[in-house]
């Protein structure tokens, strides 16, 4: 399937890695289908790109590779919402607001993406 990105122009996807998001994000609850795309194997960084809108597309983040003691706190709710079966599932993001220099870029640390990649199912807490 081929759909056009933010970032990266058009990319060739496959369905089976669109990651659902049945709350949308903050800001954007109409988005409710994104696929991950990496840009290089060597980065903690990815793109989380909507498969319905090509302008709506984020830099995210590994956090870890960044602040190795980051900690949050996910609900029982938030559990449920994604379907955790397993702690490794969970896949760890947050999204980059990038600056004209990267020094003064800036990783939202407070409302992590969090994505169940069995279930292919992702949610911003906030």
């Amino acid at each position: 399937m081929l759909i056009n990105t933010k970032f990266l122009g058009e990319v060739e996807i496959k369905e089976s890695e669109i990651l659902s998001f049945n709350q949308g994000l903050p800001g954007f609850p109409e988005y409710k289908q994104f696929i991950l795309l990496s840009l290089d194997a060597d980065l903690p960084l990815a793109l989380l790109q909507s498969t319905e809108e090509a302008t709506i597309g984020f830099v995210i983040a590994f956090p870890f590779a960044f602040k190795q003691d980051y900690a949050f706190d996910l609900s029982d709710e938030d559990k449920e919402d994604l379907h955790i079966e397993k702690e490794e599932d969970v896949l760890t993001y947050s999204i980059v607001t990038l600056q004209e220099t990267f020094v003064d870029s800036t990783m939202n640390l407070l409302a992590p993406i969090i994505i169940n990649s069995n279930k292919k199912l992702g949610k911003q807490i906030v």
